[in-house]
């Protein structure tokens, strides 16, 4: 036991000094995109905060562990604060994509939503999301992760507006909405990113997502701005041979059974998953409009051992790749839900109580921030592995390095008893003030009813 809690010793020690050297470039790179020092010193508390040790992360929250003495500085911060947090989306991507760089790296679009108890929110709708397990009142985000063999980590996102929502102008209004944002479908939105991706030049070749992402207007998209990509499709997708034009299912049901390939996608708690893989050619459908290329294109099915439950995923590809290639592409997809976990669980993003349109841009990029220097540091030290010393120590998770740097990197949230009776001095008035403002409210709205 003493040799296992020195090797976790040396590996806090380790930790410390990779985060300590991740966290002051990341922050050397953004400083451009604040004009004054105050702002720049600000924001770099807020991404420090928001991986403290609190049970929410909101603004009151973070300026009560960060010693204000109310929440007003990082409201003003997140809603009128002169910076440019377009251009600290841009060095975020580019110092992430630097950290983890691959030439094969994989690109991965996917939305995220978060429950809301009003319309109020930016965005707020009563719509499908996948976090909630169907319909539900929420903020839907479409987001995009950088994934390469060294780690992955969330570099860009974008706030879906249904339609009645990009509509209602007295909504826009109250909300600050830009006039150049208008709708967007989540396949665009997914494309905007790309098009950041590549005016960026991040080194990636890859673009992966699910059904939602595997419309022909983006896979079009992913290939006029040089992306490879391994989408999911339905199993009603309709695909070209040399032959005819037949559905997904029509094709996999085509496939000999010796053509099928078993292949190890991963491992969990309960062993290593295995499916069975076939790969059909396909003719591209989704040449770019402005050149002819071909390319090689592929429909990959993979069948469960058991249950034969069928999955589908539409390929194309510059430069022959085989199965393999492409199964692994498909599984990275994943990632992005780790990725998730991440940023809610620990980095505070699914938790702002904001409701405008800038300052919920800044409160998930002020996440993101935070949650990728977090995978960055757990990319570079996640390769001391126990098991290479003959012990028995499993590598350390996101979460488990994220409270050794609480208690040696981070600062502490300031907990005396002087600023405690400060902050809950503070709330009770607030909350008196809020229920007065209620009612006086309310009796307004039932006189003007009788």
């Amino acid at each position: 036991m003493k040799t296992i809690k020195n090797q976790v010793a040396v590996e806090a020690t380790i930790a410390e000094r990779v985060w300590t050297a991740a966290f002051g470039s990341l922050m050397a790179a953004a400083a451009v995109c604040f004009p004054r020092r105050d702002l720049r010193m600000l924001g770099r508390a807020m991404r420090q905060g928001m991986l403290m040790e609190l049970e929410r992360r909101n603004c009151w929250t973070l300026a009560e562990a960060l010693g204000h003495d109310g929440p007003h500085r990082l409201q003003h911060f997140l809603s009128r604060g002169v910076w440019n947090h377009d251009l600290a989306r841009d060095r975020l991507a580019a110092w992430v994509t630097a950290e983890l760089a691959d030439d094969e790296a994989v690109l991965i679009a996917d939305e995220t939503g978060d429950e809301k108890s009003s319309t109020d929110c930016v965005g707020a709708s009563h719509q499908y999301s996948g976090a909630l397990g169907g319909v539900g009142l929420c903020q839907v985000a479409v987001h995009l992760t950088y994934a390469s063999p060294r780690g992955h980590a969330l570099i860009d996102r974008e706030l879906y507006l249904p339609a009645a929502w990009a509509e209602g102008e007295e909504r826009r209004l109250l909300r600050h909405v830009p006039d150049e944002v208008t709708f967007a479908t989540k396949p665009q939105l997914a494309a905007a990113m790309l098009h950041r991706a590549q005016q960026l030049g991040l080194p990636a070749r890859w673009f992966t997502g699910d059904e939602v992402y595997s419309s022909l207007e983006l896979r079009r998209t992913a290939r006029t701005l040089g992306f490879d990509y391994a989408l999911a499709v339905r199993a009603d997708h309709r695909a070209s041979t040399a032959v005819d034009r037949f559905s997904a299912t029509e094709l996999a049901a085509k496939v000999p059974a010796r053509a099928w390939m078993r292949r190890r996608t991963g491992n969990g708690t309960k062993g290593d998953r295995h499916y069975d893989w076939a790969l059909i050619d396909v003719l591209a459908d989704d040449a770019p409009v402005d050149r002819d290329e071909a390319g090689h294109a592929f429909l990959v099915v993979r069948r469960h051992r058991y249950t034969r439950e069928l999955s589908f995923y539409r390929c194309h590809s510059t430069t022959p790749v085989s199965l393999a290639v492409l199964v692994n592409i498909i599984c990275t997809r994943w990632k992005i839900e780790e990725d998730f976990q991440g940023a809610k669980g620990l980095a505070g993003l699914d938790q702002g109580q904001v409701t405008c349109w800038t300052s919920w841009m800044r409160w998930s990029l002020i996440s993101l921030f935070a949650a990728a220097v977090l995978a960055v540091t757990h990319a570079a030290t996640r390769t001391v592995d126990g098991t290479e010393h003959g012990l028995q120590l499993a590598p350390a998770s996101g979460r488990e390095l994220l409270t050794v740097l609480r208690i040696t990197a981070l600062p502490t949230p300031r907990r005396d008893l002087e600023h405690a009776l400060h902050w809950s001095a503070w709330r009770r008035h607030h909350q008196h003030q809020a229920t007065e403002a209620h009612r006086r409210w309310n009796n307004i709205t039932a006189a003007a009813t009788t």
